[in-house]
């Protein structure tokens, strides 16, 4: 198996300080998904309703802009009601600290226990731990809420979210917006092939291989395709 990362002394102090900080993946691939699938769901419903290619540009740029501020903005408020609550349980537990010391060290010395530590390592360990109120609060709301590390940043999370519908929302419409021969069919091929490397991508931070995470986004937005399609030909003018 291949070596992810280095074990040096310094290699791994480095990975330590900066291992923490929470990514946005979760949020580029809704983004990016949701851009392309929404975005394309206009071009077909309008070309499967028989509408010009003016009313697709019209409401996909309407639905990038829009839809995605949307997003951003629901993805801003959801990961701060998030924060917000971190921040609500940090204060409690300083309050437990300051007035129950005695049952927040039980606690700090269960979690320890639990993690494998016994006897005079254990004690010593709570004793280290409880001198450093940061230190000890992390581990409770790691292991008694069970709420990650790193605080969440609801800002780049919204940012993250916007930037990947803006990007991939785009595809679909840029052969309309090029005025190109065979708008539809062209846009049906490049939003398969951004569903696909959206899959490939995200298959970076997963077990499956590459093109088995790309064919899986592929079916899904194929599947979001067709319907909009078939929904849009029901309204077809003539």
């Amino acid at each position: 198996m291949a070596k992810e990362h280095g074990h040096s002394p310094d290699e791994i102090a480095d990975r330590l300080a900066t291992g923490g900080r929470g990514g946005n993946l979760k949020d580029l691939i809704y983004g990016a998904i949701d851009g392309t699938v929404t975005t394309f769901a206009i071009v077909a419903g309008v070309e499967g309703a028989g509408l010009s290619h003016g009313v697709i540009l019209a409401l996909g740029a309407a639905n990038i802009l829009a839809d995605g501020f949307s997003m951003a903005a629901s993805n801003y408020s959801g990961t701060k009601a998030e924060l917000d609550d971190r921040n609500r349980i940090v204060e409690i537990e300083k309050q437990h600290i300051a007035f129950h010391r005695d049952g927040e060290l039980e606690e700090l010395r269960q979690i320890l226990a639990r993690r494998g530590l016994e006897g005079d390592v254990l004690t010593g360990a709570v004793d280290a731990i409880s001198q450093k109120q940061e230190k000890w609060i992390g581990l409770m709301l790691t292991d008694e809420y069970g709420l990650p590390r790193e605080e969440p940043d609801p800002l780049r999370a919204a940012l993250a979210t916007f930037g990947a519908f803006l990007a991939a929302g785009a595809i679909p419409l840029l052969p309309f917006i090029l005025g190109l021969t065979s708008a539809f069919q062209i846009s049906i091929a490049a939003t398969l092939i951004t569903f696909f490397l959206i899959g490939t991508g995200k298959s970076r931070w997963s077990l499956s291989p590459w093109w088995v995470s790309g064919l899986e986004t592929l079916f899904i937005g194929a599947v979001a395709a067709v319907i909009a399609f078939f929904v849009g030909s029901l309204f077809q003018t003539g």
